[in-house]
Parts: C-alpha cells; structure tokens; sequence
C-alpha cells in the first residue's frame, strides 16, 4: 500500500536528502540530523539529546508516523530512541525531532546527515471505550509482567 505524504524541509535542511527506504522491502524511512553545518552532537553515557531532522509533514487523516530507533546504533553503540515508538499524529505540523539517549559505556558524536533514526507510517485505529462492571475471563486472567513464560529449569548447585 503506497500514500501520499506531504513534507516540508525547514530552511537549516535544504540541503540534506529527504528520507528514504533503503531497500524495496524496508518498513522505515531513515531520519537524518540536521544540526548545524561543522557542529557536533555529543552524547554523553547516560546522557539525552534533541537532534533536529529539519522536517514537517503533513499526513492522511487515520495515519500516524512512528520514529524508532535505528538496531545499528543501538547494537553498536548503545543509542536509541528515548520514547521509542515517538508518535506523530495527523495534525501536527512541527518540526520531527529525535530524543535520541546513550546507554553505551563511551560518548557517541553525531554530525549534520548521520542517520538517527527511521520514521514508520501507519494506519491508526481509534477505540470506542465503553464502560463495564465486569470483564470476561479469558485463559491468562489477571496475570502481569512473566505471566505467560515458561520458568526457568531449576539448576543443580555445582
């Protein structure tokens, strides 16, 4: 399924691609920074940053835009996406922005066009609440966090 999506560059963007699939297959587009020309964003472990992306859209009533991180940086550095999935509804029209967080050991330095994350577009479907007394039972019942794994087999002292 293929739909139109409007989008805008900011002007400290102009230069940069839009974003794009980088295979036939690929599900995200990939977000890219759009910090100042020359400057560095550097993360410090355990530290958080805003990176601009330079970008507005403008997306189809019933679709939202997700930004999730990018398994490269989060495999091979420890960054990801702070709120990850980010969502972007349909009437938004400000600049997307990544918060993106360092879990690694060591500072992580992001330059103008690196790649930080991906941006998904989805279908949205809105919920009709409707208030009960009660609820069906259902196999799982009120079974939380680890409820539905197998235990661990016990291990012998060695």
């Amino acid at each position: 399924m293929s739909i139109e999506v409007r989008i805008r560059k900011h002007p400290h963007a102009q230069d940069l691609p839009l974003p794009e699939y980088q295979t036939q297959a690929a599900a995200g587009l990939d977000l890219l920074a759009a910090i100042p020309h020359r400057a560095q964003l550097v993360i410090e472990p355990g530290g958080r940053a805003l990176a601009p992306t330079g970008l507005s859209i403008e997306l189809p009533d019933g679709f939202e835009a997700q930004v999730r991180p990018r398994s490269g940086l989060a495999l091979k550095h420890g960054v990801t996406v702070l709120n990850s999935p980010g969502t972007i509804d349909a009437d938004y029209r400000g600049e997307i922005c990544v918060i993106l967080v360092n879990l690694g050991s060591e500072p992580f330095e992001i330059v103008r066009g690196d790649r930080i994350a991906q941006l998904i577009i989805a279908p949205v479907s809105r919920a009709r609440l409707i208030e009960v007394q009660t609820l069906s039972d259902s196999a799982r019942g009120v079974g939380g966090f680890g409820s539905t794994g197998l235990s661990p087999p016990e291990r012998s002292p060695e």
